[in-house]
């Protein structure tokens, strides 16, 4: 049995060690950032939604990509939550035949859907990283895409893709800031 301190170590070194996710946060704004241009082009709003399924593939090679730039760590094999990141983050998938629906039947709500799944999902990071800023973006990314979607007229749909990659930005900034903190009491701990 694993006591709360030695618990709460592991999620400590998680978050330190793969810097609570940074990598696939600013993968992910690379892509929205891409998505919002695709949501700006004079194309039918089905076409759009086509496009964008794709430019979200990139995320993942991205984040990959960011994590060795940024010297993040995917792996801890002695680390038994360090699946659980990859398994959070896979979830999302399951919300597809969702996605594909509405896609199929409501084009116009498509990437006000997609926003709102990628939001949403990264309510449980919150706990994982020890990172409240996820549980605040996941709020504010899901409430605002349906704000905007049902507020928008479908030649603004650009703006929700637009407002989540602004707020991939402030997480981004949030979960750095959050790393700072960490580092230092990661190193302290290790050392005990």
């Amino acid at each position: 049995m694993v006591s709360a301190q030695q618990f709460d170590s592991l999620r400590l070194e998680l978050a330190t060690k793969a810097k609570s996710g940074l990598d696939f946060i600013l993968a992910a704004t690379l892509v929205w950032a891409a998505i919002t241009f695709v949501w700006t082009l004079p194309l039918p709003v089905a076409t759009r939604g086509f496009i964008t399924f794709f430019v979200g593939a990139l995320t993942l090679p991205l984040a990959w990509l960011l994590s060795k730039a940024l010297n993040t760590v995917w792996t801890l094999p002695h680390n038994p939550l360090q699946p659980l990141g990859l398994v959070l983050n896979l979830a999302q998938l399951f919300y597809f035949p969702f996605l594909i629906f509405v896609f199929m039947r409501y084009p116009q709500h498509f990437v006000m859907c997609y926003g709102i799944i990628t939001g949403a999902h990264f309510f449980p990071y919150a706990w994982l990283y020890r990172a409240p800023a996820y549980g605040v973006a996941a709020g504010l990314i899901s409430a605002g895409c349906l704000a905007l979607g049902l507020a928008l007229a479908p030649a603004q749909l650009y703006l929700i893709p637009g407002f989540i990659t602004v707020s991939l930005m402030g997480l981004a900034a949030l979960l750095l800031l959050g790393h700072r903190r960490n580092a230092p009491a990661y190193a302290a701990a290790a050392r005990h």
